[in-house]
């Protein structure tokens, strides 16, 4: 079968349709059942683990290692994209990292403290995976839309994904609240019973690998290899990538709305992406839940609750970028995630966390997806779109390894996420500023 025309339905429905295969990776493992499951491990008194030589408090050791994985990422998606440009096969690599992340996801059921450092590697590979293929699929935008179609497949690709994920995230959330329905023994005692709803999670864990690695495969008959070199990689090509991040960076300096933007993502960015990666451990331990039950619960609603609203939240926000400008919309956009910030701090009710749970569900796939359309409207015309979004995603790696690095020092230091997240209302603030900055029209610097 020949590759579909850019613009085509059937094609760009293949493209949003990994955000359907891959979404549930940071819906059930980073978001919901692996915080729930990590909070249950037997941590010495105060949340500690003896790790690397130190003790550590939990959540910032899960900090620490989420940004050193956000650092290789930074690192290596520059070498591959210049690799993938050189051979003119962006497909095999985002089929490559969708593969390592689904193994690390079938991995992380063994996850144990007895075997801490194997049990990290595997969390490591899920995240490596999921944020390494996001390199290739990102860049593949420009390639299969057209400009006027890009804020909406790129809000539908979201959409998709917000809707995917929630319903495997009902199976496997049914699974643990009544492991019985399907096949576990519960036993007799309240214990048995919890032992039970912690291998459900466990085997959830397996269930994101396997939906992630079956669902993907529709796009990857659809999507184009990329544009074919006939190249074999030498070894003078492995630093290809970087050449290439190096000529995106001088291109910036003639293109100031470009450049300008980029600042103010990077910054905005920091903060977001640390906030939805930390959440759900923030509402573990700082939320006054009642009992173990009643905190699971809670947490689970309050997932829930963040990936219905979302959907709506993307949706409104193609339509308000449409109708105020992409930059317009982000500024309002950055001004409720500082708000959250302030209120996050003073937030200890269940009630409360639900009220954040649904605002910050209104603006966390709003801001994602409108970023990234934004970013392509505003780069040059040209062939070599893997190289721009390889600088885009080295640019929000980076300033996440900054985030999560702030984010779990100030917990490790001061013993509270509350003192970490009010910082974070520093980025915004500062993002705001920069984005105000960015020209209405495409300017030579």
């Amino acid at each position: 079968m020949g590759e579909l025309k850019k613009g085509s339905k059937k094609l760009l429905n293949a493209w949003a349709f990994y955000d359907w295969a891959n979404s549930v990776y940071t819906l059930t493992i980073a978001s919901t059942i692996f915080p729930i499951f990590y909070g249950t491990l037997n941590f010495i008194d105060d949340n500690k683990v003896d790790v690397f030589g130190l003790q550590l408090k939990n959540t910032a050791l899960i900090s620490f290692v989420t940004a050193f994985t956000f650092l290789v990422v930074a690192f290596t998606s520059p070498l591959l994209s210049g690799i993938a440009d050189y051979v003119g096969n962006k497909k095999m690599f985002m089929r490559f990292f969708c593969y390592l992340g689904a193994f690390g996801c079938f991995g992380l059921y063994w996850f144990s403290l007895d075997y801490i450092y194997l049990s990290l590697l595997f969390y490591f590979f899920g995240l490596l995976g999921y944020w390494g293929s996001l390199v290739f699929y990102n860049s593949y935008l420009p390639d299969i839309a057209f400009e006027e179609q890009q804020d909406k497949v790129s809000a539908k690709g979201f959409s998709m994904g917000y809707i995917g994920s929630v319903t495997l995230l009902v199976l496997n959330l049914a699974m643990v609240m009544k492991p019985e329905w399907f096949g576990f023994d519960i036993g007799t005692t309240e214990s048995e019973k919890n032992a039970a709803s912690i291998l459900a999670m466990r085997t959830s864990f397996i269930t994101v690998g396997l939906w992630w690695v079956l669902f993907s495969q529709y796009s990857f008959y659809h999507l184009p290899k990329g544009i074919p070199t006939g190249n074999k990689v030498k070894r003078h090509v492995i630093f290809n990538g970087i050449k290439e991040l190096k000529i995106v960076w001088k291109s910036l300096t003639h293109n100031l709305r470009l450049k300008r933007f980029l600042n103010a993502f990077f910054v905005y960015s920091m903060a977001v992406q640390t906030i939805m990666l930390v959440a759900t451990y923030f509402g573990e331990q700082e939320i006054n839940w009642g009992s173990e039950s009643e905190k699971t619960m809670g947490l689970i609603v309050s997932i829930l609750i963040i990936q219905i609203v979302a959907v709506f939240g993307a949706i409104l926000t193609s339509r308000s970028s449409a109708k105020f400008g992409n930059i317009n919309t982000l500024i309002g956009i950055n001004m409720v995630w500082m708000s959250l910030c302030f209120y996050g701090y003073f937030v200890e009710t269940p009630v409360q966390f639900y009220i954040t749970a649904s605002l910050v569900g209104f603006v966390m796939g709003g801001i994602q997806s409108l970023s990234r359309s934004t970013y392509s409207k505003f780069l040059p015309k040209t062939d070599d779109t893997t190289s721009y979004f390889s600088f885009f995603d080295v640019a929000e790696k980076i300033g996440i390894v900054i985030g999560m690095l702030i984010f779990g020092i100030i917990d490790q230091i001061t013993g509270s996420m509350r003192n970490s997240i009010l910082f974070l209302f520093i980025f915004f603030l500062i993002g705001i500023i920069l984005l105000f900055k960015v020209p209405k029209q495409s300017v030579e610097a």
